[in-house]
């Protein structure tokens, strides 16, 4: 039961969360500058790679959540799809066939996306107070995400950056970001074998024996209704940060101060790490100011947040800062955005989902982040991307018409879910659950 003492809990869950966390960490903020620069992808065939490494995501209610929540262990599910997601990862490094590559990232997006949720779940029932707790669990999978983004800038800095012409530079760091896929693949391997030490947390019978059913039932009520609804176009502008901010950072890191390559390395990833600095932050916070203002409010925060990063990034080359300063700022906003948003919907998720499909109601809010929002937010980001070249061959990052083209539209949308938020979202604290 979830009010068992568990020896050790606290690092236990958070050792899992480092690791879950590291895995993507390690390759997702790179994918897009490797496939484009070292593959030599389109950006169309970029979009469908992203989307279609986010089907898992949709398929991982229907499957992770009724097994874990009906049939299964869940940390034995656990060990099993990253052990399975290890040896898939591997071969990402190496195919280079764009046919090669999407199947790979389906087959990968299968195994990896449905452990996400169950992470959560599984930190949720073992978590004698979860408002308390969970913050202090879950930022060990941001700083498991800060670790390899810096390890990964610094791999790239010292041994793909040759004392040479930029395109020579550009060239050799593009083809050791295929390096990302192999630290991956050892992460999710030792995440595999860790999760059969993770705590016991059996499968439990509900009032029906499908557990999606159920999950959709409650999802159909407020405040869960209108939380979902509003993801949808969160997660696509949060899907839109993840595929240009790595090329953009790049694009103005050669010009930055050599104190800050040395720190973060080169590449973007990096030097993107500062958002989940800020992460641990708002994470820490959240379950404290959650205890005495409303769920909305700080909903409300997350969404201004994400407003005010694309508009830094939409008008950097206009404002008074150094580009590269403006960016940080931007990036560092990515703490707030995803803290005071999805963070605190998996706590809402927790609250008001009953007991029994807490894992699947949460695979069903990862569908939205990770399957829609990654579907649609790649497709949208990569045909604005090509809209906004003007005619030109390549997105410019330094090119002022094309950033300000790019960013602008996911400001104008973040302004948008504000005012739906504000006009429909159940106001005031919530109801205690029964």
């Amino acid at each position: 039961m979830k009010n068992e003492p568990v020896p050790a809990l606290l690092p236990r869950l958070s050792l899992m969360m480092f690791l879950q966390y590291a895995i993507w960490g390690a390759w997702l903020p790179i994918l897009f500058p490797f496939l484009a620069g070292h593959r030599h992808f389109t950006n169309d065939q970029i979009g469908w790679m992203f989307a279609v490494g986010a089907l898992g995501a949709i398929i991982a209610p229907f499957i992770a959540g009724q097994v874990a929540d009906r049939w299964f262990a869940t940390q034995k599910f656990l060990g099993v799809l990253h052990l399975g997601g290890a040896v898939l990862m591997w071969q990402l490094a190496e195919i280079a066939t764009f046919d090669g590559f999407l199947w790979f990232s389906f087959a990968y997006s299968l195994l990896y996306c449905p452990t996400m949720p169950l992470t959560n779940s599984l930190a949720f029932h073992h978590l004698p107070d979860a408002n308390a707790q969970f913050g202090k669990v879950r930022l060990w999978g941001t700083i498991g995400w800060i670790a390899v983004g810096i390890a990964m800038g610094q791999w790239l800095l010292h041994q793909h950056t040759p004392d040479a012409a930029k395109e020579v530079v550009e060239a050799a760091q593009n083809a050791g970001r295929a390096d990302a896929f192999k630290l991956a693949s050892i992460l999710g391997g030792l995440m595999g074998v860790y999760c059969f030490t993770l705590p016991n947390t059996p499968p439990q019978m509900g009032k029906k024996n499908v557990a999606i059913a159920e999950a959709f039932e409650a999802v159909s009520k407020n405040p869960l209704l209108t939380l979902f609804l509003l993801t949808i176009p969160i997660a696509c502008i949060h899907q839109f940060y993840f595929v240009h901010t790595s090329g953009f950072l790049s694009a103005f890191q050669s010009d930055a101060a050599a104190a800050i390559n040395q720190v973060f390395g080169v590449g973007g990833g990096g030097l993107m790490t500062v958002g989940q600095m800020t992460e641990i932050l708002v994470l820490a916070v959240v379950p404290l100011v959650a205890r005495w203002t409303s769920r909305k409010t700080i909903l409300v925060v997350g969404t201004i947040a994400y407003a005010v990063r694309m508009a830094l990034f939409a008008y950097v080359h206009e404002l008074p800062l150094p580009p590269i300063l403006t960016l940080v700022l931007g990036v560092a906003l990515h703490g707030v955005c995803f803290g005071c948003f999805i963070f605190l919907a998996f706590m809402i998720i927790d609250e008001e989902a009953p007991k029994d499909v807490r894992a699947s109601t949460q695979s069903l809010y990862n569908l939205v982040i990770v399957g829609l929002g990654i579907i649609v937010g790649s497709m949208v980001s990569t045909s604005i991307a090509t809209w906004a070249q003007h005619g030109a061959p390549a997105l410019d990052y330094a090119n002022a018409e094309h950033t300000r083209s790019l960013f602008s539209i996911p400001m104008w949308a973040s302004f948008g879910v504000l005012v739906l938020l504000l006009a429909f979202y159940p106001g005031g604290k919530r109801a205690p659950v029964a």
